[in-house]
């Protein structure tokens, strides 16, 4: 029974080398070849310190990074992983801000993502996380709906669920108000903080966007989805990253060219919403103007008017008089008080 134990240990060696090189070293913190063999034997594995050299040289050839050196010590340490410090700092912190990823989900993945570190690293990593649990959402089957809604995209199929919305009772109570909707879904995208389902109601001849993270109790149906170019402009492959470009805050509307002459000064914040490939003209010492294709929205009105008199709406009337609207309406309540 020993002799068959031993044989199996000599054919996992190889992985928990490796295991170990992963967990307990980095540049500051090698391992020698008895030090391995050492951590080897907590594992009931027996080996040999010369036959740790081997081994490595196996790792290497297989394309594992793993260098040997003298500094701080002589040993060997794993220079490359899957995701290096701060690519796991980056992932981590996107995971801990993210409104649409629960409390509990949010852990979860912080401790897989810690696990790609050596021990020294994931101390360091865990130490800088903080996690605001009031800005989490407490729908626990987000992941698992995502997984259906992207079988349910893959299948060319409608799904059916039950989606959630804030509502105002009587005695100042906020609740949440619950519909079923059957909808064809065409792609999902992550924006403004939260994951969105871009879909069409087959009541509407158009395009809607639903939060994920207040949808509950997905099922794939057998009815067939209705095609994009029924409701969109797209034809051939519905374009997400074109499709959420146009749009404010995920807020439908009509699409038209929109004209805007804007202050030198938010010339960054312009970019940054439209990118570095918009349409420039007219350009003088303290304004440029440029043309864009965006969904005409009381939220595209509340974003123009974010940047006060530094943006002005050429065009369409429709999208001026909004504004002219807006401002008479806010005007209003301050003239009352």
């Amino acid at each position: 029974m020993a002799e068959k134990q031993a044989r199996r240990g000599q054919k996992v060696k190889l992985l928990y080398i490796i295991k170990i090189l992963t967990e307990l070293t980095d540049e500051e913190h090698p391992l020698s070849a008895t030090e391995i063999c050492e951590k080897l034997a907590s594992y009931d594995i027996t080996a040999e310190r010369k036959a740790i050299y081997d081994d490595i040289e196996c790792l290497i050839a297989f394309g594992y990074d793993i260098i040997q050196t003298r500094v701080p010590k002589n040993g060997y340490f794993l220079a490359s992983r899957d995701f290096e410090l701060p690519e796991v700092f980056l992932l981590a912190d996107a995971v801990r801000t993210a409104k649409f990823i629960s409390e509990k989900k949010t852990r979860e993945l912080t401790l897989k993502l810690d696990r790609m570190l050596s021990k020294y690293q994931s101390k360091r990593n865990i130490q800088g996380i903080y996690i605001d649990s009031s800005n989490k959402t407490r729908n626990e089957e987000l992941f698992y709906n995502i997984d259906r809604i992207n079988t349910a995209i893959e299948q060319g199929k409608k799904i059916k669920f039950t989606y959630s919305k804030k509502v105002l009772k009587e005695g100042r109570q906020i609740v949440y108000e619950s519909k079923t909707r059957i909808v064809s879904p065409y792609a999902m995208t992550w924006q403004f903080d939260y994951y969105y389902l871009i879909g069409n109601y087959d009541k509407y001849d158009n395009l809607m966007n639903l939060r994920i993270d207040r949808i509950h109790s997905v099922e794939i149906t057998d009815e067939p989805v209705r095609h994009f170019s029924e409701v969109s402009a797209y034809r051939d492959t519905f374009d997400v990253a074109d499709y959420t470009k146009k749009l404010f805050g995920m807020f439908g509307g009509n699409m038209q060219e929109v004209k805007l002459r804007c202050s030198n000064s938010i010339l960054e914040q312009v970019t940054d919403r439209f990118g570095d490939s918009i349409f420039i003209t007219n350009v003088t010492d303290a304004t440029f103007d440029f043309t864009v294709k965006a969904a005409v929205s009381d939220a595209l009105v509340t974003w123009i008017m974010n940047y006060e008199d530094k943006i002005e709406v050429i065009t369409p009337i429709e999208l001026r008089n909004k504004i002219v609207n807006r401002a008479e309406q806010i005007l209003e309540i301050y003239k009352k008080s």
